[in-house]
């Protein structure tokens, strides 16, 4: 049997483990911080391809008169795998991705394909220049609830590490997070010919 004062120490012993952890998760997460500035750097001085950020407005009603889905242009990021990086630093967990494409009329096989096709057709209804590449559907990466919680989207701290879950099912796919952002960095940065 425990005594009273065992049981206190021992959730004393938890809370400063707790507390220890908390600090890991909080510097790792500050230490992202610090890699992303430097990643926003490089990308734009090499002027790296950048795609459009939007969101999807589906098809509604406004004072009666039918307004068709669109997407409404938020801003420009940077695609790195299951990150994507805005200008600004900001973060987000890859989302849905299409290319702006004219609506054409043609046979549908598909529900996906169909579905696929009117995500395409929405972006040029939104401004989108045909050709360019839309994310959607993303989700923001919390830099404070990384440090708190020690996850946010993808993004998970092992330790005092932090780590990029690259298949979101697929638990144990784990890359840290400096090699997988400068791999990223460097494949937007420099290319391979053809790509």
């Amino acid at each position: 049997m425990t005594d009273a004062g065992e049981g206190a120490g021992g959730a004393d012993a938890d809370r400063g483990a707790d507390a220890a952890g908390g600090a890991d998760a909080a510097g790792a997460a500050h230490a992202v911080g610090a890699l992303v500035v430097d990643a926003v750097a490089r990308l734009r001085e090499h002027s790296a391809r950048d795609e459009v950020l939007a969101d999807y407005v589906p098809e509604r009603r406004t004072l009666g008169i039918p307004r068709a889905a669109r997407m409404a242009p938020i801003g420009r990021v940077w695609r790195l795998g299951v990150l994507l990086l805005a200008p600004d630093g900001r973060l987000s967990a890859t989302g849905r991705v299409v290319r702006a494409e004219r609506e054409a009329r043609r046979s549908t096989p598909a529900a996906a394909i169909a579905e696929q096709r009117a995500y395409r057709a929405a972006a040029i209804k939104g401004g989108i220049a045909e050709g360019e590449t839309v994310n959607f559907d993303t989700v923001p990466i919390d830099l404070a609830e990384l440090g708190r919680s020690a996850a946010s989207g993808p993004l998970v701290v092992v330790g005092d590490e932090v780590f990029v879950r690259w298949s979101p099912t697929q638990p144990d796919a784990l890359t840290a997070f400096d090699r997988y952002l400068a791999d990223r960095v460097e494949l937007l940065a420099n290319p391979p010919s053809g790509a």
